[in-house]
């Protein structure tokens, strides 16, 4: 059985939260009222929304609901655990120590130590649950060390490389 997770709803960069389940969306009704017009009934109440503008990359919408404009920031399962895991760039920050973010086994390491990296740029594959995953460098910089070889199976939080 396949575990939903809820999307986490950010209003007006967090004047509101709220979680909604992918399930919840079968007690929307929704009637296309003209293009990016749209006649929303929830909870035996109708509200008139149109949607202003859309950043599906980053899950950014700006939808304007019986006349108000609101800001909604959409993060699912994966944004979240990539916050949770302290992966995401904020705050300025320079990532120095690369991670394991799950239990895996280290399919390929893709850079050596000495090797200079530009923020994106792929460090190692871990596999973890049959999926590769692709770990990614937070910033740019220089590899300092490799904590990990090939084939080497990692536990959650485990390092796996330094950058300086």
């Amino acid at each position: 059985m396949e575990k939903k997770e809820p999307f986490n709803i950010s209003v007006n960069s967090g004047q509101h939260e709220f979680s909604f389940m992918p399930d919840d969306a079968k007690n929307l009704d929704i009637v296309p009222d003209g293009a990016g017009k749209y006649q929303i009934i929830y909870q035996e109440r109708s509200y008139k929304a149109e949607l202003l503008e859309a950043d599906y990359q980053k899950r950014l919408f700006v939808l304007r609901i019986d006349g108000v404009p609101y800001t909604l920031h959409i993060a699912d399962h994966y944004e979240r655990l990539v916050k949770q895991l302290g992966l995401h760039s904020g705050g300025g920050a320079k990532q120095n120590t690369i991670k394991a973010p799950m239990p895996g086994l280290v399919l390929n390491i893709m850079v050596a130590p000495g090797q200079v990296v530009n923020k994106g740029d792929a460090l190692l594959i871990l596999e973890a649950m049959k999926m590769e995953n692709v770990i990614k460098a937070a910033n740019e910089g220089t590899v300092k060390s490799i904590a990990v070889q090939k084939g080497a199976a990692v536990d959650k939080g485990q390092l796996l490389l330094e950058m300086e």
